[in-house]
């Protein structure tokens, strides 16, 4: 499976799932932070946070494993998020199982900072390929 890194904004941008070899190509493509919000055992077969730090860090990268489930997204999450961003050397790639989390948790911290309105959010992550219209209840509580 090739590499799918989707720009949100400059110096953000989201992934799916990816292998311990795709780091060096993600250190290629720039990117100088990896955060992880993926549960380690979520699914069988993929690598461990442990594995990918080191292996991240072997590149020179730094990592941040920061893993939201459905019950944890929210507020708190998306604050963590905004945090582990803003205090890492940039550009950043966040990624999940599909990369919509990551992205929820971006538009939640967009959405609390009010750098963007909702409705440029909502086309932001629409533009890359995630449809997170039914998350705009939880977006509209974040102002």
């Amino acid at each position: 499976m090739a590499l799918d890194i989707r720009p949100l904004v400059d110096g953000v941008a989201v992934a799916p799932q990816m292998s311990l070899d795709d780091l060096a190509a993600i250190k290629a493509a720039g990117y100088r932070t990896i955060i992880n919000n993926r549960p380690d055992g979520e699914d069988p077969g993929q690598p461990t946070a442990a594995d990918a730090a080191a292996r991240a860090q072997a590149l020179g990268l730094a990592y941040i494993h920061q893993p939201v489930t459905s019950a944890t997204l929210g507020a708190e999450a998306a604050a963590a998020f905004a945090g582990a961003v803003a205090a890492s050397p940039g550009p950043v790639l966040a990624h999940c199982r599909s990369g919509t989390r990551c992205t929820i948790l971006w538009a939640l911290a967009e959405a609390k900072a009010g750098t963007h309105s909702i409705d440029e959010i909502l086309r932001i992550a629409g533009s890359v390929g995630y449809d997170i219209t039914a998350h705009r209840p939880l977006l509209d509580r974040q102002r």
